[in-house]
């Protein structure tokens, strides 16, 4: 798994809030609590039992049989195809999360929590709709996402492996071969992009780098905040609840994609008009009932299914356990300076949320795998694997040597990763050193001849670079919040023996362990560095050379130009491990798929997926009594205690006093359902996946899983693995007798029924 330097920080956030709850007793229920575990037995032979997969749309052909028998009341072919209804409907928000049109205007629906950033750039102390929420009332209120708001539809998906891995074996030098790889991947996505405007291109791989796909995408950039519930009810039980059922959080908003009159995509501009997609997803206002066909299609970020058992034990043994050390302190160090300084607490909400969320995930992960016993469980199915090989001569002299290649490898890598990662720690956080680190590639570019510059940096690329760097100091998300996630870094590394710690480390440290030193140099690079000026950043980017930068006392050039050879050689043993990994990861697959009953699902990566399954509970253990599959608005109300984050606005309390319902009660429970549960094969970036019934129509949205599969993103479990949707009768439900949101519910081709 590359871990380059320069990648972003990014946190796996399959959800960011959840809840629990308890409520009345209902006529013919247990007594236990809303949602909780009932002596019920009907869950426990389901008429399908997901068996895990997050399947690519090219894939749906192959399970066509399954979902007619199922139910679905359409042709599983229009599956294959992701532009045709209903996957045309659905978008990416850029790798995060998911999204799907539910209008003919562009008007788009997702998680609460997949908004955070664009809410955040709407607030202020005096006016905070990340607690507030917001709703326009016409097109003209709706608010300019900013710069974080992005929406990605859809072109066309077209296999172009041959074009990728042609002639790659040949190429012996595991560098050169993982350049080759690479520039092919650049130079097919350029292509694609020059083919029209405003198109955002990618060739991912899939199968470990068996395959390969070209990604067309339409960037719409102009991104509008419609409606967002109140904090009450979108993030309605906290982090106390997170991954945590039964539960009533709210987790939806909707925003709108704007392109300019032409229908061209255009930055914010006050004459955009709102895009026209090619197709939408109708809203079913009856929602779904247990037992009912239901599928989720969203963009799934990560999963690790496909990894080996050794790798598995890395997680385990150390990759999970640091990261729980790691968050954690970030995310005390970010509490405490957010409870000093609300303008801090407004621009650090966002990864605070997901810092929680994933701290939970990553505990979830560790618990699942290691004393879940699962990690012995997929060192036992390698055992397997293995055996089936070893058992055929053929398959002997095709697949014999794979598994022991792939941890000798890995082994290499490991063997400095405590080290490695103690200075990415502070290189991917950094944005002011990643900025210095620009600075010292344009003047090492520079100094090449024009024709034989990397692309980035010449012309109007180095040019791009340079202006989107004049705004303000190089952070991703404001100074102080990078400040405190450089600190963790420093901390963690100040705990190392000294003569284990990278060069980097020692000298920003000066050789020492104790805090005060860890002061020192956050003063010292942070309080001396000239960095934060764009201006003086951008002309350095356009114009420093190499001897100058040589002699800079700006501590953070200074730093990089000493250490930068370092850090390009981690890179280039990255690439070296990824080089030889692409010869050998094709051959561990084509066994698995050898090996396998079924069809095989390619880990999730950012690409379109879909999977299917049925509404239903599970018992968290083995001898344990069933969750009930839905929660009702009475357990939410039983859970509100006036406090945050059990805190639910007064106008949910006065409507559901009131008794006003309207159609959006589930008759099988007697209540406006609130969440519910599916055996859905879901993980991050499916935040405000479309949950579609048997006719292609929205029923809810995806939001999270069960803590106790977490470790699902490793090993699928049938019989646990729950994804979390909102039920759209609670959406409707709070548009209708809450919020006064009718004129959208009439946009969506709905009626409002609530006075």
């Amino acid at each position: 798994m590359r871990r380059t330097l320069r990648h972003a920080l990014i946190f796996v956030s399959a959800a960011t809030v959840a809840t629990t709850g308890a409520c009345k007793k209902e006529a013919g229920e247990s007594t236990t609590p809303d949602g909780a575990q009932t002596a019920t037995t009907d869950d426990a032979k389901p008429k399908f039992e997901n068996p895990g997969g997050m399947w690519m749309p090219t894939q749906m052909a192959e399970h066509a049989a399954t979902l007619k028998e199922l139910g679905l009341a359409y042709d599983p072919m229009q599956l294959t195809d992701p532009t045709a209804k209903p996957l045309g409907s659905i978008v990416s928000l850029g790798g995060y999360c998911s999204a799907s049109f539910v209008s003919p205007q562009g008007l788009l629906v997702t998680n609460h929590h997949c908004v955070t950033g664009l809410l955040q750039h709407n607030s202020t102390p005096e006016q905070n709709r990340l607690v507030d929420g917001y709703l326009a009332k016409t097109q003209k209120d709706e608010l300019p996402g900013g710069p974080g708001g992005s929406v990605y539809v859809t072109q066309s998906v077209t296999d172009v492996t041959a074009k990728i891995v042609d002639g790659i074996d040949e190429i012996e030098d595991p560098i050169a071969r993982f350049d080759a790889i690479e520039k092919r991947r650049d130079e097919v996505a350029k292509a694609c992009e020059a083919s029209g405007e405003n198109l955002r291109c990618s060739v991912p791989s899939f199968f470990e780098g068996a395959e390969f796909y070209l990604i067309k995408q339409l960037a719409i950039q102009d991104v509008r905040v419609v409606y967002a519930p109140h904090a009450g009810v979108g993030v309605f039980g906290g982090d106390i609840d997170n991954w945590r059922w039964p539960r009533h959080t709210g987790d939806w908003s909707f925003l709108r994609a704007y392109v300019a009159p032409d229908g061209s995509s255009k930055p914010y501009a006050e004459d955009n008009v709102p895009y026209e997609p090619p197709h939408h997803l109708e809203v079913a206002a009856q929602g779904v009932q247990a037992g009912d066909l239901v599928m989720v299609t969203g963009y799934p970020g990560r999963t690790n299914r496909l990894k080996t058992a050794a790798e598995v034990r890395n997680a385990t043994d150390y990759s999970y356990p640091r990261a729980v050390a790691r968050y954690a302190k970030m995310l005390e160090i970010l509490e405490a300076a957010a409870a000093k300084d609300p303008e801090l607490a407004i621009s650090a909400a966002g990864i605070m949320r997901s810092l929680s969320n994933v701290l939970i995930n990553n505990r979830g992960m560790l618990d699942g795998l290691a004393k879940g016993g699962l990690a012995d469980q997929k060192a036992a199915e390698e055992q397997k694997l293995r055996d089936w090989i070893e058992a055929d001569p053929e398959r002997k002299a095709k697949y014999g040597t794979v598994l022991d290649d792939i941890a000798k490898l890995n082994q290499e890598l490991w063997a400095t990763q405590a080290a490695d990662d103690a200075m990415g720690d502070i290189v991917r956080v950094s944005g002011y050193l990643q900025a210095a680190l620009v600075v010292r590639e344009a003047a090492k570019e520079r100094e090449k001849k024009e024709d034989e510059r990397a692309p980035q940096f010449k012309g109007p690329a180095l040019e791009g670079m340079a202006k989107s760097m004049e705004s303000g100091p190089p952070s991703r998300w404001g100074v102080e919040v990078e400040k405190a996630l450089v600190r963790v870094g420093l901390e963690n590394a100040a705990k190392m023996p000294v003569d284990q710690r990278p060069a980097m480390i020692n000298d920003m440290l000066e050789g020492k362990s104790d805090a005060a030193a860890v002061d020192a140099a956050m003063e010292r690079y942070y309080g001396k560095t000239k960095l934060s000026d764009g201006k003086a950043l951008a002309k350095m980017v356009r114009t420093a050379k190499l001897k100058d930068l040589k002699k800079s006392k700006d501590p953070l050039i200074a730093l990089v130009m000493k250490h930068g050879e370092a850090i390009d050689a981690l890179e280039t043993r990255e690439k070296e491990y990824e080089g030889k990994m692409a010869a050998l990861r094709p051959i561990y697959i084509e066994a698995l798929r050898a090996f396998a009953d079924g069809p095989v699902a390619p880990d999730a990566n950012s690409t379109l997926r879909i999977t299917y399954g049925t509404v239903r509970g599970y018992a968290p253990k083995p001898d344990a009594p069933v969750y009930e599959p839905f929660t009702k608005l009475s357990g939410m109300i039983a859970k509100h205690t006036d406090e945050d984050p059990f805190d639910a606005p007064d106008a949910v309390l006065e409507a559901a006093k009131a008794e006003k319902f309207g159609p959006y009660v589930n008759e099988a429970i007697g209540e406006v359902p609130v969440d519910f549960l599916a055996d859905l094969d879901i993980t991050g970036g499916n935040s405000g996946s479309a949950t579609l019934n048997a006719q292609g129509q929205l029923v809810g949205l995806a939001f999270d899983g069960n803590y106790e599969a977490m470790a699902s993103d490793w090993i699928f479990m049938p019989e646990i693995t729950r994804s979390i949707q909102v039920d759209i009768r609670y959406i409707l439900w709070v548009m209708d007798a809450v919020d006064g949101a009718d004129h959208l519910i009439t946009e969506m081709g709905l009626t409002p029924a609530i006075d």
